[in-house]
Formats: structure tokens, C-alpha cells, sequence
């Protein structure tokens, strides 16, 4: 079983490049089944989450061809509209944008039902009620999404809460229906916004991706495009997070700062110095962090995908700190890893109270989910003595080269396979 082994105490410094969001790219590469033409998608994540949807989508008779690691053409003129149910596509969430997705298309979809992080529930009835607005019956059946339509018309649709998934998901189906749709109460996340601009970019006619409120006129077909992924707003945020726990200086670099304003604004809080530049964003920390209050909102909110790593870094903060989750309502559950190294939280309901301590201190501990995972990581990096994570398939969901990335900013992590290897580290850092 993988796990990582890291010997704590060195801050980190240097650069470190972000790669493609995840959670954009997993939406890019749904929709990009929804036209005949051949599609080049770049910048996209080599991770986990994204291969499984790949090896998905060749299963339904779908071209795909890397011209390099960050590169790959996709052509689905010999797509079939097949029930999709495979062992790796239940493990990620992102399988439901492919029910969008083909609906837009074929006008039918079966997709199993969707996996992901047990972080809490994350329902699916929003998107059928779209679904049904624009004219498809839904139901789900054995373990799988159905819906299917005669055809799809426009509609105006009110989201009860706001949800990205059910915003894209939406949004896709609605690019090939009949007339307008209108959807209310959207999600602004920069993913949706970049599922939009690369829609349109095939003929799509979205408008308002990034408000509250999208517009979308329906097209009869797609066509084939270039269209690059942008940058991982969470990446980026966990990087920056890593110089605020090990009192690091770290230049992160290929990201959009505006994406990371509630990221930076909290860092700056907290006592850290940030520098923006054009396309990247140094965030330099030489003492104990400030404590503060978080609370998780959509965007333009502070994300629930960086609650675990804010957390750890409160967890060493100068006083007292509460981190409120309004987004998923099991994301605390590494919080007992954390106190097994040291950390002072009480959780209560919705809210984690944290009382800075001066220091962690190595344990063997498990990633729960992927950002829980990360966040561990970084608990091992300004931890004494040995910190080895199990179950680090999570963590590699959504982090491409994590642990490298890290080493190359002089942190001491090995990713092995066995207690030789562990033992071997151990001694060779003792």
C-alpha cells in the first residue's frame, strides 16, 4: 500500500508551477463528447480523477489520444450512447456531468451513480429538477442516473441552493435545447465560468458564467475546438497554505490571482506577506500565524476545499480560532489525525474551535478524502520527527506530482511501497 513518509521542520522556499484545474477539466472533458469534431484540450491535470474519466469516455467508443502529458485530443464522431457504469467512474463525482452532457447530445443518458470524498451529502435533485425543466424524464434506477428526453427545450430554471455540479450539468444539457434557458441562483466558481467560455468556444451561446444568473441560447450542434484549462485555484491555494505552516517563502506561479482573492485575504490576516504579480502570487511567512474566523462559502466565498488546510494552519496560530463549514457537513473528519499530532480543536456542530499550540508532532495517520489528505501533508511538514499518511490514492486524485512538487521546495517526503522503504527513510533521515 503507497503511503508518504515525511520528516518535518523545513520551511519551504522556492517556485512551484500550478498545473490545470481539476475540477474544470473534469467538466471540459464531459462536454467535449457533446460534438462530432475533434476537440484539443490543453493544460490538463495528470491526475487520477481525470485519467478514470478519460479511460470512461474511450469505453463509449470515444477517441482520445495525449500528444503530450498536459495535452489530449478527443473526437466522439463514434461516441455511442452505452449505460456507463465501470468500477473507476464510481469513484469519482464528476461522472454525473457526463448525464448533462449526453443528454445535451443524444437526448439520453445512463450514468451510475457518482463516488468522490465522503465529505457529506452532496444530492443530486437539483440537477434532475433542471433535467426535468428542460423536458427529460429522470429517475434513478439500479445505481444509475436515467434521463431522457423526445427533445430538449428552454426553461427557466431557479436553483434551490447553489450548486456547481448542478449549475454545470445545466448548463450543458440546455446548450443543445430548443430556446432559451435561464438559470437562477448559479454558481460563480472560475470552473463553470471556464466550462462556458469553452463551450462557446464550440459554438455554445452562454452568457452571465461567473453571475448569479446564465443565459443560454440553444445550438442544434457543436463543433470541434482548441481550449485551454485554467489553472487550479486549490493547488494553489494548498501551496500557498504550505508557506504559511512551514514559514516558507514560495512563489507560486501559472494561476489567476483574482481567483484566490478569499485565499490571499485570510494568508494576509494571518500575519503573511503576499506579492501579486500578472500570473502568479509569493506568499512569504517568517513567524507564528495570527489566529481568525473562517467560514466556507460559494464562490466568491472562501472555499470548503481549503477548510482542512486553513485548519491545520490555525491549529499553530497565536491564540484562538473558528473555522465554520457551510458547505459539506462531514468535512472535519481529519481533525482526529490532527489532534493525534498535537492540535488543540473541539469540534462543535458546524464549527471547529481551535486553540493554537506551538508545535505537531509526527504520527501515522490516514487521508480521510483528497483536501483532508493534503492538509495531513502539510501538518507532516512542520511536525517533529516521522509523519507517515496511508491511503494517499485520495490525495493523488487531485494533486499531480504533490509530493515531488513539495520536495522540490525542500520538503524531506518519500512516496514508498512498503515498511522497507519506510525503514530505509527513517534511517537515512534519523
Amino acid at each position: 500500500m503507497e503511503k508518504y513518509i515525511i520528516k518535518g521542520g523545513q520551511p519551504l522556499k522556492g517556485e512551484v508551477e500550478i498545473t490545470g484545474a481539476k475540477n474544470a477539466a473534469l467538466a471540459i472533458l464531459a462536454a467535449s463528447v457533446m460534438t462530432s469534431e475533434t476537440v484539443t484540450i490543453e493544460n490538463l491535470p495528470d491526475e487520477a480523477d481525470t485519467n478514470v474519466l478519460l479511460g470512461t469516455i474511450n469505453e463509449i467508443g470515444v477517441f482520445t489520444h495525449r500528444t503530450d502529458r498536459h495535452t489530449v485530443r478527443v473526437n466522439a464522431a463514434k461516441a455511442r450512447n452505452f449505460p456507463i457504469d465501470n468500477e473507476g467512474i464510481k469513484k469519482i463525482r464528476a461522472s454525473y456531468y457526463l448525464v448533462g452532457a449526453l443528454l445535451g447530445r443524444f437526448k439520453r443518458a445512463k450514468v451510475v451513480l457518482p463516488g468522490g470524498c465522503a465529505i457529506g451529502l452532496r444530492p443530486i435533485d437539483q440537477h434532475m429538477k433542471g433535467f426535468a425543466a428542460l423536458g427529460a424524464s429522470c429517475r434513478i434506477e439500479g445505481g444509475s442516473v436515467i434521463a431522457e428526453a423526445k427533445e430538449l427545450h428552454g426553461a427557466h430554471i431557479y436553483l434551490d441552493v447553489v450548486s456547481v455540479g448542478a449549475t454545470i450539468n445545466i448548463m450543458m444539457a440546455a446548450t443543445m435545447a430548443q430556446g432559451q434557458t435561464i438559470i437562477e441562483n448559479a454558481a460563480k466558481e472560475p470552473h463553470v465560468v471556464d466550462l462556458a467560455n469553452f463551450l462557446n468556444s464550440m459554438g455554445a451561446r452562454i452568457k452571465g458564467a461567473g453571475t448569479d444568473v446564465i443565459r443560454i441560447r440553444g445550438v442544434e450542434r457543436l463543433h470541434g475546438t482548441e481550449y485551454a484549462i485554467i489553472p487550479d485555484q486549490i493547488e494553489a491555494g494548498t501551496f500557498m497554505m504550505a508557506a504559511a505552516v512551514t514559514r516558507g517563502d514560495i512563489l507560486i506561479k501559472g494561476v489567476i490571482p483574482k481567483h484566490l482573492e478569499s485565499i490571499s485575504a485570510k494568508l494576509k490576516e494571518m500575519g503573511c506577506t503576499l506579492t501579486e504579480h500578472d500570473d502568479a502570487v509569493r506568499v512569504v511567512c517568517n513567524d507564528r500565524v495570527h489566529s481568525t474566523h473562517v467560514k466556507t462559502l460559494p464562490y466568491p466565498g472562501f472555499p470548503t476545499d481549503m477548510q482542512p488546510q486553513i485548519t491545520v494552519a490555525l491549529g499553530l496560530s497565536a491564540g484562538v480560532s473558528i473555522v465554520t463549514e457551510s458547505i459539506f457537513e462531514n468535512r472535519f473528519k481529519y481533525i482526529d489525525a490532527l489532534t493525534s499530532m498535537g492540535a488543540n480543536i473541539k469540534v462543535e456542530g458546524s464549527s471547529a474551535i481551535i486553540s493554537g499550540v506551538e508545535k505537531y508532532t509526527g504520527a501515522h495517520i490516514s487521508a480521510p478524502d483528497l483536501r483532508a489528505g493534503a492538509a495531513l501533508v502539510l501538518a507532516g511538514l512542520v511536525a517533529e520527527g516521522f509523519t507517515v499518511i496511508d491511503n494517499i490514492h485520495f490525495i493523488e486524485r487531485g494533486y499531480e506530482d504533490f509530493y515531488m512538487k513539495l520536495r522540490d521546495l525542500g520538503a524531506t517526503i518519500e512516496r514508498v511501497e512498503d515498511d522497507g522503504s519506510e525503514q530505509k527513510f527513517r534511517l537515512q533521515y534519523a
